[in-house]
């Protein structure tokens, strides 16, 4: 009888509980990994939307300088510091009729026979201080003595043209072919002053392009120009700080005068070392200028 008892109690299967113990660790691990997941997703989710919030965040700072900025600087920020001047087929018609200009007063800022390490740095730093961006006829010689005032002049948006190497009209003048070399000895220097190939396409004659001993070499050599992609331009209004004049307040007059009710103005001033006087009478013209509704430009808003 004992022995049948013994025969009656069921053996354990220790197979099926090692399948059991395997079910079982499959699925904690699967609850396991489904709380990991469930978490990671959770944060990954928390981490974006401060990340977005960040994002707006930004961008309403950004909006806000945008709308308390003043007008006139968002406006001229537009013009890049980095912008290479264009010639095409309509540059020489659009410099011919520059003073036929009936949209709005416009002034352009001229100086020529720089840069010279005395004057210019502080016709620079006015014209930051006052937001003007102007045109500087550079001579090659002087560029080459101060190139950094060079890619001053041009990394503050200003304009760098061409007023020829030598300014001795004996050199410039004997030849449309001379005129045209002592342009390309200038640009060049610029160009290599700035490492970017630059080329304003735009030439001041030295003493101006029409008129006097040379006038008939000056023609000649104005068609050859435009014929290799150089504009010329002269000027409509001057201070005459290189024509005698020998106070402040003349050379303020000067402009008053020579400006009159034009609705385009090309003054004509000077950034050479002994022009002290152009320097100190400039903030007074601007301010006349101002007063009399004058939009300031440079040649950028042409040769682009």
């Amino acid at each position: 009888m004992m022995y049948d008892l013994i025969e009656a109690t069921p053996k354990v299967n220790k197979t099926k509980v090692f399948i059991a113990s395997i079910i079982v660790i499959i699925i904690v691990l699967i609850i396991v990994g489904a709380v990991i997941i469930h978490y990671n997703k959770k944060n990954n989710n928390i981490a974006k939307i401060k990340e977005e919030n960040n994002i707006i965040e930004n961008i309403e700072n950004i909006e806000n300088i945008n709308k308390t900025a003043n007008p006139q600087n968002k406006k001229m920020h537009q013009i890049s510091v980095n912008m290479i001047p264009i010639y095409n087929e309509t540059t020489n018609e659009k410099m011919k009729k520059i003073y036929s200009n009936n949209e709005e007063k416009t002034v352009y800022l001229t100086f020529d026979d720089g840069p010279s390490k005395t004057v210019t740095p502080l016709i620079l730093d006015l014209l930051k201080q006052e937001n003007i961006k102007a045109t500087f006829f550079v001579l090659g010689s002087r560029a080459e003595l101060n190139p950094e005032l060079i890619k001053r002049e041009y990394n503050e948006g200003h304009y760098i043209a061409n007023h020829g190497y030598s300014h001795v009209y004996s050199r410039i003048y004997e030849s449309k072919e001379s005129v045209f070399e002592e342009y390309i000895k200038t640009r060049d220097i610029v160009g290599n002053i700035l490492q970017n190939g630059y080329d304003g396409h735009l030439f001041r004659f030295p003493g101006g392009s029409t008129g006097g001993k040379y006038k008939n070499l000056k023609a000649d050599a104005k068609n050859f120009l435009i014929e290799n992609g150089v504009s010329s331009i002269d000027w409509n209004a001057l201070s005459q700080d290189a024509a005698g004049a020998k106070t402040k307040e003349a050379l303020i007059q000067n402009v008053i005068e020579s400006v009159g009710s034009k609705n385009t103005a090309v003054i004509l001033m000077h950034d050479a070392g002994d022009k002290i006087l152009t320097y100190e009478s400039l903030i007074d013209v601007i301010n006349y200028l101002r007063e009399q509704g004058y939009v300031f430009k440079n040649f950028y808003n042409i040769m682009k």
